[in-house]
């Protein structure tokens, strides 16, 4: 299967159905965000702490990556920011001009993947947002690769991932309420699931995931010339049996070094 298409197309129908992390911030927050008081999320409940982001944000190049929806863009737009917002659906990419047009907001939109952004130029962002996305890429060493490329020495990279401790557990047995050990890490759909439920996938329109190492995801971005500086976890905000054990969801602060 082609990961990058069927993504592009899952997420389209996600906008579609109304799911979650695609509906845009309420003109409310944007109103609140212009007068100062804003937040934003990179996991899925709690707020990045103010004190990861640069004193003041207005008039910085901000890239949203793999971060479509009308959520974080829009609310840095609306502090000042110069915001570029990069997803591989088309639809996330509509709900962050939406906001732009409602609110009379600057947002530029780039459909394209997070593996690969030949499109922008070398050492030209200040920040990049990245939420919880790369479980939809089957490797992500190009992501942080390619977000070390277009940051400008001392940039910093705000990003969400997840703990891969989510994907060892049979799905199906979770949602009869036991939790059953059945994958290992690295977990990708395409070895994990049966031929016959991967053509379901693609009937459906449901995304295909990934869990990637601890080692990837954090040594990952180090490896990439980043140095880890902030970090904390969250979860489903209990929707979820694990909440119950363990957070399930890391928030990690990086600064390019060059």
């Amino acid at each position: 299967m082609d990961i990058i298409k069927q993504n592009s197309m899952a997420w389209d129908k996600k906008v579609e159905d109304g799911g979650n992390y695609t509906i845009p911030v309420s003109k409310e927050i944007i109103e609140k965000s212009k007068n100062g008081h804003w937040e934003i999320g990179v996991t899925t409940g709690k707020t990045v702490p103010r004190h990861w982001f640069p004193e003041s944000i207005k008039g910085l190049k901000v890239l949203c990556l793999a971060s479509g929806g009308g959520q974080q863009g829009p609310v840095l737009a609306a502090v000042g920011a110069d915001v570029t917002v990069v997803d591989l659906s088309q639809k996330q990419l509509e709900q962050d001009q939406l906001v732009a047009e409602r609110d009379g907001l600057t947002i530029t939109t780039i459909q394209g993947s997070m593996l690969d952004l030949h499109f922008l130029e070398d050492e030209s962002f200040d920040l990049v947002i990245h939420p919880v996305s790369n479980v939809f890429v089957d490797n992500i060493m190009p992501v942080w690769n390619e977000a070390s490329r277009i940051l400008k020495d001392k940039g910093v990279l705000i990003a969400g991932i997840t703990n891969p401790l989510l994907y060892i557990f049979d799905e199906e047995e979770e949602d009869r309420g036991n939790l059953v050990v059945k994958h290992k890490i690295p977990y990708s759909d395409l070895e994990a699931l049966s031929q016959e439920k991967l053509e379901e996938y693609k009937e459906s329109k449901r995304a295909l995931e990934f869990g990637h190492s601890l080692e990837d995801q954090i040594q990952g971005q180090i490896d990439a010339g980043f140095v880890i500086t902030g970090f904390y976890e969250d979860n489903f905000g209990g929707s979820r049996m694990l909440d119950n054990y363990i957070n399930t969801f890391i928030a990690t602060r990086a600064v390019k070094i060059k």
